[in-house]
C-alpha cells in the first residue's frame, strides 16, 4: 500500500469514526425479538465453559471464534434483560451485537 493511499484510508477511516459516534448517539439499543428457540441456543452459548486451549488460530478459526463469541454475548444480553413473550424474547441489543448478526448472514 502507497503512503499517499494509507493517509487517505486513515482519514476515510476517522470520518466513519465520527459517523459511528453520532449513529451511537442516536440509537444506543436496537429491541429486537427473537425467536425462543433462537434465544435459548444464545442462552447456552453464554453458558459454554471454554476449557481447551484455542488451538491454532487461522483466519477461518478466529472467524468462527469471534462469532461464537458475538452469540454469546447475545446470549449474555437475554440472560440479564431479556423479556419472555410467549414464543419469543424481546431483548435491547447494543448496536455491536446487532451489527454483528447482521454481518454473520453474508
Amino acid at each position: 500500500m502507497c503512503d499517499e493511499q494509507g493517509a487517505r484510508f486513515r482519514d476515510d477511516t476517522k470520518v466513519l469514526a465520527a459517523i459511528g459516534t453520532r449513529v451511537a448517539a442516536q440509537t444506543d439499543r436496537l429491541t429486537v425479538r427473537v425467536p425462543k428457540a433462537l434465544a435459548e441456543a444464545a442462552v447456552a452459548a453464554w453458558e459454554h465453559e471454554e476449557n481447551d486451549a484455542p488451538g491454532e488460530e487461522t483466519p477461518e478459526r478466529y472467524a468462527l471464534r469471534d462469532g461464537a463469541a458475538e452469540l454469546a454475548l447475545i446470549g449474555l444480553a437475554i440472560t440479564e434483560r431479556g423479556r419472555w413473550e410467549g414464543e419469543e424474547v424481546a431483548v435491547g441489543l447494543d448496536l455491536a451485537s446487532a451489527g454483528a448478526a447482521v454481518r454473520a448472514t453474508r
